[in-house]
């Protein structure tokens, strides 16, 4: 609706609608690209839905998920008056497996003693050394295998 400035000038275009983060909105996917979807709001105002925002999962194709034309309802993580611009989220509506799941913590005491570690590659690596040894004298018949000449071990 148009608006008249102090100075009787008519300012039409102007949005007064302001969006307040945690507000749910509604909005009609414009544009998709590979790192979000762009989302068109009430009046001139946009909005961006990153990728990140799009599901708690791994999104591989933000297509898979909304598609341009299509109507949807998005909460707003933050907006810039300024621009008219607003970061917007799916997954902030979608409570899935994964948010707000707590982990069972891990026991210690469920893990068995591991006895690998740096000791069992000193006790290994005499027989590794033997064996390379072994394959190198094969491959060049006992001989350094530059020259022809023995080796002097």
């Amino acid at each position: 609706m148009p608006m008249k400035c102090a100075l009787g000038v008519i300012i039409s275009g102007m949005n007064s609608m302001k969006y307040k983060p945690g507000q749910v909105v509604e909005g009609r996917v414009t544009g998709i690209q590979s790192y979000g979807a762009f989302v068109a709001l009430e009046g001139r105002s946009t909005g961006l839905i990153h990728i990140s925002e799009i599901s708690d999962g791994y999104v591989r194709d933000i297509e898979q998920y909304v598609h341009v034309g299509e109507v949807i309802r998005v909460k707003v993580i933050d907006y810039d008056p300024r621009t008219d611009q607003a970061r917007l989220s799916l997954k902030a509506l979608h409570h899935t497996r994964v948010r707000n799941r707590r982990r069972p913590p891990i026991s210690k005491a469920a893990l068995p003693p591991s006895i690998k570690g740096f000791s069992s590659i000193r006790s290994a690596m005499p027989r590794w050394i033997r064996e390379a040894e072994q394959r190198m004298q094969k491959t060049s018949g006992g001989t350094d295998g530059k020259d022809g000449q023995k080796s002097l071990e």
